[in-house]
C-alpha cells in the first residue's frame, strides 16, 4: 500500500488487543480498537478501514454474526481470530466470508504477515502472468482482473471476498483441467497462509452459490472424486 493500512481490531481482551496493536503500529499500520460489535459499527461509519481483525468470541453479538453482517454490506477484508485447535471455528468463519483465520494464542509477527498477505490479494498486487488481459470471460460472466470485480451475464456486479476472487481467477486461468485441493492452495493463498484443504471446499461452495444456476447440481465447477475440481466453461481473454 502507498499509505499506512488502517487496521480495526475487534477484541474484548484489552491485553491481546494492546499487544497486537503495538506491534502493528511499530510496523507501519494505523490501528483502531473496538471492544464489541457496536463499537465496530461506529468505527466503520466514521472512517475508512482497510482490514478488520475480528475475534470469534465477543460479548453480545459474536464474531460469526458480525462477519456475516459485514459481508452483506462490505468487501473489507476480515481475518478471524479463533480458539486454538478448533477447526470447526475456522470453517464457520470462512463460510461466513472471512478471508483468513488465526488461532489463539498467536504471534503478532504472524498476524502482521497474514494482514499483509490478505491486503496484497485484496488490492490485486499478487504476481501476474505475462498475459496483458484485463478481463477473463466465461459463460457470459466477466472477471475484471484490474478492478478485481465479477460481473454476471446481466451486467450486475457480484460481490466476492478477496479469497473467493483469487480462487475463481485460478479456475479461469486453468479451464478444463482438474486441480487438486493442494494445487488450489498453492495457486491462491499458498502454504505460508496456513490454508487447509477444507478451506478450499468452503470457498468453492461460496463461489458456486454466486455463479451456478443450481449450486446443488453445479455445471461450471465440477467435483472430481479423489481428484479435486474441474472448471468446465471455455474462457476467453479480453483487453478491454
Amino acid at each position: 500500500m502507498t499509505s499506512s493500512p488502517h487496521i480495526l481490531i475487534v477484541e474484548d481482551d484489552k491485553d491481546i488487543a494492546a499487544l497486537a496493536g503495538r506491534y502493528l503500529k511499530v510496523n507501519g499500520c494505523r490501528v483502531t480498537h473496538a471492544l464489541d460489535g457496536r463499537e465496530m459499527d461506529r468505527v466503520l461509519i466514521d472512517g475508512r478501514i482497510d482490514l478488520v481483525v475480528l475475534d470469534l468470541m465477543l460479548p453480545g453479538e459474536d464474531g460469526l454474526s458480525l462477519c456475516r453482517r459485514l459481508r452483506a454490506s462490505s468487501t473489507v477484508p476480515v481475518i478471524m481470530l479463533t480458539a486454538r485447535a478448533e477447526e470447526i471455528d475456522r470453517i464457520l468463519g470462512l463460510e461466513m466470508g472471512a478471508d483468513d483465520y488465526l488461532a489463539k494464542p498467536f504471534n503478532p509477527r504472524e498476524l502482521l504477515a497474514r494482514i499483509r498477505a490478505v491486503l496484497r490479494r485484496a488490492q490485486g498486487l499478487r504476481p501476474t502472468n505475462a498475459s496483458t488481459a484485463r478481463a477473463l470471460l466465461f459463460a457470459g460472466w466477466r472477471v475484471d482482473l484490474s478492478m478485481r470485480r465479477l460481473t454476471n451475464p446481466e451486467g450486475a456486479r457480484v460481490t466476492l471476498t478477496g479469497a473467493e476472487f483469487d480462487l475463481l481467477r485460478v479456475f479461469c486461468e486453468h479451464p478444463g483441467r482438474v486441480l487438486s485441493r493442494d494445487q488450489l492452495i498453492d495457486l491462491t493463498q499458498g502454504r505460508a497462509a496456513g490454508a487447509f484443504e477444507r478451506s478450499i471446499d468452503v470457498l468453492v461452495s461460496r463461489i458456486r452459490q454466486k455463479i451456478e444456476a443450481d449450486a446443488r447440481d453445479p455445471e461450471m465447477i465440477k467435483t472430481i472424486r479423489s481428484g479435486g475440481y474441474l472448471f468446465t466453461p471455455e474462457v476467453a481473454e479480453s483487453s478491454e
